[in-house]
């Protein structure tokens, strides 16, 4: 998979913005203000090709403008953008960590009790910790590690993690 893909963003009255991609009929995305609607898209995509790739399901190449605006997609009132997806991470590293014993028993009954190994379960907190830190940094506040340490704007996961420890 490379290049970029063609969304349709649309806009009705009294309504928020929403996105979807022709090449990926199920690949929507909703947001209130045009720049919260690009991310949500990006997001989207990412998430929509990573399922695929775990369904081992083949990602089609992108379509040109022309073949979706001459083609079955109603296209009427859309404005075109082009979303360039990262790349799904499929490689897996194999590590050795040490933890103390009471926040391995944390992290082992988080895990267990939402179906998860322990590393998938520390695979969700650093996407949510990571994710929650650039969505903060990008409104233009900044998040100190002390702050991050107490748990203020962590991810569910994290503040479950936390909650369980106590």
């Amino acid at each position: 998979m490379e290049g970029s893909y063609i969304a349709l963003l649309r806009k009705e009255k009294d309504s928020d913005y929403g996105v979807e991609f022709p090449d990926f009929p199920g690949c929507v995305s909703g947001a209130r203000t045009l720049d919260e609607a690009r991310t949500a898209a990006q997001e989207a995509l990412e998430l929509h090709l990573e399922g695929m790739a775990a369904e081992v399901q083949p990602i089609p190449e992108p379509s040109s403008l022309d073949a979706i605006f001459s083609g079955d997609w109603d296209t009427e009132g859309t404005i075109p953008f082009l979303v360039t997806p990262k790349e799904p991470e499929t490689r897996v590293m194999r590590v050795n960590v040490t933890f103390k014993p009471r926040v391995l028993r944390v992290l082992d009954g988080f895990a267990e009790s939402h179906g998860l190994t322990r590393a998938a379960a520390l695979e969700r907190a650093v996407d949510a910790v990571t994710r929650q830190r650039s969505s903060e940094g990008s409104r233009g506040r900044r998040v100190s590690s002390a702050r991050a340490k107490r748990g203020k704007g962590a991810s569910r996961v994290v503040k479950a993690l936390r909650r369980k420890r106590k």
